[in-house]
C-alpha cells in the first residue's frame, strides 16, 4: 500500500498521521490571556527538540473552520506557556479539557483543575501535574492555513518543576513512578509501564 499525500485530503492525512506516529508525549499546555484567562489544552504534536537553548515545540491545529486553538491565541498575547506532563492519574481531567469551550472560559475553573503558581511566568501550573516546564515563547511558525493548518509553537524552558514522588534514591527521575501517558490513534492511548532496556553502542 501506498499513499500518495499530495493525493489527500488534509482530514485523511492527518488520521494516517496520527495512527502512524506513535506513540505521542502529550504536553498539557497552561497559557493565559490579555485579559487575564487562564486556558488549559492537551497537545499530542509535541516534543523536546533543542537542549541548547533549551526548547520544546508543540503545535496546534487549526479547527474545521480555520480558527486557531486558543492556547495558540494566547501565546501570541502574553508570550509564556507552561508545559505539564500527563501521567495515568490525571488521564481523565486531561481528557475533559479537549473539549472545545468559549474563548476566555477557563478549563481550570470549568472542570475543577487546582492550578499552581509558576516562578517566573504568568500562566500558573497544573498543581498535580509530576513535571511542569515554564516557557518563553520563542517564535511561531505558520504551516499551512485554513482548516488544519498548524501553528507550531517554540518554547524556551526557563525553569522545570520536578515532584519528589518521581524522582529515585539518587534523585533522577524514575519512569516507573512517572507513569506518563501516550496518544494513539483514535480514543486509544498508551502507558509507559512495560518498559525495556537497550545498551546503547559506544
Amino acid at each position: 500500500m501506498l499513499l500518495d499525500f499530495s493525493q489527500l485530503p488534509p482530514r485523511e492525512a492527518y488520521n494516517w498521521m496520527i495512527n502512524a506516529i506513535t506513540p505521542r508525549p502529550i504536553a498539557w499546555v497552561s497559557s493565559i490571556s490579555a485579559e487575564g484567562k487562564t486556558n488549559l489544552a492537551p497537545f499530542s504534536f509535541f516534543q523536546g527538540v533543542c537542549a541548547s537553548p533549551p526548547t520544546v515545540i508543540f503545535c496546534g491545529a487549526n479547527d474545521r473552520t480555520g480558527k486557531k486553538k486558543d492556547s495558540v491565541i494566547n501565546v501570541g498575547q502574553v508570550p509564556e506557556f507552561v508545559v505539564n506532563l500527563v501521567p495515568y492519574s490525571l488521564r481523565e481531567p486531561m481528557n475533559q479539557t479537549a473539549a472545545p469551550l468559549p474563548h476566555g472560559e477557563s478549563e481550570f475553573d470549568k472542570f475543577d483543575i487546582a492550578t499552581a503558581p509558576s516562578t517566573r511566568i504568568r500562566p500558573p501550573r497544573v498543581a498535580d501535574a509530576p513535571i511542569a516546564f515554564e516557557c518563553q515563547l520563542e517564535r511561531i511558525v505558520e504551516l499551512g492555513h485554513g482548516p488544519l493548518g498548524s501553528s507550531v509553537v517554540f518554547g524556551t524552558i526557563l525553569c522545570m518543576h520536578v515532584s519528589e514522588s518521581v524522582l529515585t534514591a539518587e534523585g533522577l527521575i524514575d519512569p516507573v513512578k512517572l507513569d506518563t501517558i501516550g496518544r494513539m490513534g483514535g480514543d486509544f492511548y498508551t502507558r509507559t509501564t512495560e518498559l525495556f532496556t537497550i545498551k546503547r553502542p559506544t
